[in-house]
């Protein structure tokens, strides 16, 4: 036998591309599982499997190279180009199986013996292209035994390309690196046990000595390896840094669409849902309630003097109301049940498996109840109670837009009957409901298109029946519904908070008609203008109304505001500070429909306003009893003893007039005296009354 020997760089040489070959596929495998396009897949499988197919094929022809017999050598051009492509094709089937998921044993074992075959017949086809004469001898045992180390480093590459193992962030790399370097000693082991197979017989030529050169082969095919591997491992970890910054990108761009779509669908303040997945949600209970014959009811729940505290302590407080509400509101419910925020301080709250009206009014009780403790909204503890509108399905509707505006129509009962309640819907509220909102419809154009006007209520000098003033009365002229009383429309101003633009609008007239009146009879004359609560407590109510007087040219001692009894009480400190402000700036203040509520007599002396107004209640019962008589009595001694003039609402007899002239009554207004009248007819009152042509029935006639 011919004696082989092995050149040791070669040997290492072939090693360290059968390592790098391995890592190169281990990477590719990796990155051709998370590539989700079809089509790149395809191009990296493609490309993959020529890296691989090389690199095998380059560290069996390295080991070719370093072995060396006493005779000369060389390769058949076309036998070496049909190794390789055997080597790619198995390249190719392998890192297919590997990036399908991990293998089930039974697959992982035959596709590692097939892909070891293949390897083997890349080897031994390889060997056959030295074309040797006599033909070579291999030892049956040491063949197989390359065989099996082929299959085994097969199967072990398979696992490790396609396990799950390699892609933990952290230690993929080192993992890699160590499975890179076993694959490769098990290829070369499998190479150069198949060399040792091997056996020349003495007297044996290589055929293809004429063919390739074996010192060309081994620098072309190092090279050229090398540089497909190279070029290939660069790329794939330029592509995975790429796709990092894709998927990156991408999970930023998910992430900003799922704020956004949360966003679209939630209430930005307190986080519930808006109304737009509320009524979706209630849509998806319908449609289930059909399906099953289940029954739900709906809360519609709005703060009874939201828009007080809001006003008057700002917009931080009120948010944080709001969110307070929110969350104790979440509380009071299961997590299954939904709570809504509609906006402003409307919620809704929808409550599943309710069997019976029963069942709906204990969790209205709740609910009720979840308002008894002061909320903490960085001010203190605020308190505020609920008005709240139920409505069951399928009772009370079928629909979304008919359950939502029948608990909203319970609710509007609620208000109207004192609120800090709760109701039931029924049918007769329907009408109710449909004329609030259009009247709260109507108010949010009323200004702006005209329809709004005020009329004059004079104020006569109790003695001498001079006319002293009058009271400005806001009147409106709906295009639809007619004429709208002032105690219906204004309290819904209230609750939408349109009555501060109304309010204004009523300062705004008041002072135009003053400036017109005032160029055409010169002398001073005090209007009176109703102050809403909510206009009370703005920070800003006196700097509002000092720039409408500016404006206008009309001096703060010709308007006098008047507030309720009811709204003075409210919060008699604030109101103190408030009327403080009005009378600092000039302006004079009448506490109205007096007797109507509950007022405390230290706090009316701290107010110090200048009138007080006698409601038209008491002045109706004047003259029936005594005690009637007696009430209207103390209270003008009461007023005199503050320092208060007083005016009597509502004089409708002589006999009233009378009374009151004899009880000190300051000043009088009432249908005795004079009607309402516009501003023109006011004016020709006031210079027929200067002219001392005017009677009291002719004062009723105009």
């Amino acid at each position: 036998m011919l004696q082989a020997a092995y050149s040791l760089p070669l040997v290492l040489a072939s090693l360290f591309i059968a390592s790098l070959a391995s890592y190169t596929t281990l990477d590719l495998a990796g990155r051709i599982s998370s590539l989700s396009s079809r089509r790149h897949r395809h191009a990296w499988l493609a490309g993959g499997a020529l890296a691989m197919g090389f690199g095998i094929w380059c560290m069996h022809f390295l080991g070719m190279l370093s072995f060396s017999l006493p005779i000369p050598l060389g390769y058949d051009l076309g036998i070496t180009a049909l190794s390789l492509a055997i080597a790619v094709l198995v390249s190719y089937a392998a890192l297919h199986l590997a990036t399908r998921g991990n293998l089930r044993w039974r697959e992982l074992v035959a596709s590692g013996c097939a892909m070891g075959l293949g390897i083997a017949a890349m080897h031994y086809t390889g060997m056959a292209a030295m074309r040797m004469a006599p033909g070579i001898d291999y030892d049956p045992a040491l063949l197989l035994l390359s065989v099996a180390i082929a299959m085994a480093a097969a199967t072990a590459a398979l696992w490790l390309a396609s396990s799950r193992h390699l892609r933990q962030a952290g230690k993929i790399y080192r993992r890699r690196v160590g499975a890179a370097l076993l694959m490769g000693a098990a290829i070369a082991g499998m190479h150069y046990t198949g060399m040792a197979a091997a056996n020349f017989p003495l007297g044996s030529i290589c055929t293809a000595a004429s063919g390739i050169s074996p010192n060309w082969l081994a620098v072309t095919i190092a090279v050229a390896t090398f540089s497909i591997l190279a070029i290939t491992l660069v790329l794939s970890v330029l592509d995975a840094r790429l796709e990092v910054r894709t998927n990156s990108f991408v999970q930023s761009l998910r992430k900003v669409n799922e704020e956004l779509q949360h966003q679209a669908t939630h209430d930005a303040l307190t986080g519930l849902p808006n109304r737009l997945l509320l009524f979706e949600r209630v849509q998806h209970a319908i449609d289930s309630a059909e399906r099953t014959g289940g029954r739900f009811a709906l809360f519609f729940i709005d703060l009874d003097g939201f828009k007080a505290i809001n006003d008057s302590l700002g917009h931080a407080a009120g948010d944080g109301l709001l969110q307070g509400v929110a969350q104790r509101l979440k509380q009071c419910v299961r997590k299954d049940d939904i709570v809504a925020r509609l906006g402003g301080d409307e919620f809704v709250v929808m409550v599943g498996g309710m069997p019976d009206a029963a069942m709906a009014s204990h969790i209205g009780e709740k609910l009720f109840n979840c308002f008894r403790d002061a909320f903490d909204a960085g001010n203190g503890g605020l308190r505020v109670s609920p008005s709240i509108g139920i409505a069951l399905f399928p009772d009370d509707g079928t629909s979304v837009d008919d359950l939502v505006s029948h608990a909203d129509a319970a609710m509007y009962q609620v208000k109207t009957g004192g609120r800090n309640n709760y109701r039931f819907f029924e049918a007769s509220m329907n009408a109710a409901a449909r004329r609030a909102i259009e009247i709260q419809r109507g108010l949010a154009v009323a200004v702006t298109n005209g329809e709004l006007f005020l009329q004059y209520q004079p104020k006569f000098d109790c003695g001498s029946g001079s006319i002293l003033g009058a009271e400005a009365l806001i009147r409106w002229r709906h295009p639809a519904l007619g004429l709208v009383s002032p105690a219906e429309f204004i309290p819904i101003a209230e609750r939408s908070g349109q009555i501060i633009t109304v309010g204004q609008w009523v300062i705004e007239e008041v002072c135009r008609n003053l400036r017109s009146w005032d160029a055409v009879r010169p002398g001073a004359m005090r209007i009176a203008i109703n102050l809403s609560q909510i206009q009370l407590r703005s920070p800003q109510v006196v700097e509002d109304i000092l720039a409408i007087t500016e404006r206008h040219g009309v001096p703060p001692a010709m308007l006098m505001f008047e507030i309720t009894e009811t709204v003075a009480m409210q919060n008699a400190e604030e109101t103190r500070r408030a009327i403080d402000r009005l009378q600092q700036a000039g302006f004079e203040m009448a506490i109205d429909d007096f007797g109507t509520g509950y007022s405390s007599l230290s706090y009316l002396q701290e107010f110090g306003v200048q009138q007080m107004k006698v409601d038209r209640s008491f002045i109706a019962k004047l003259t029936e009893t005594a005690k009637g008589g007696a009430i209207v009595a103390a209270i003008i001694r009461l007023a005199h003893s503050l320092g208060m003039e007083v005016v009597a609402e509502g004089v409708e007899t002589e006999a009233q007039l009378a009374l009151l002239k004899e009880l000190k009554c300051d000043q009088t207004q009432g249908y005795l005296l004079a009607r309402p009248l516009n501003g023109a007819d006011f004016v020709a009152l006031l210079d027929r009354h200067a002219a001392g042509t005017v009677t009291a029935a002719a004062q009723l006639e105009a």
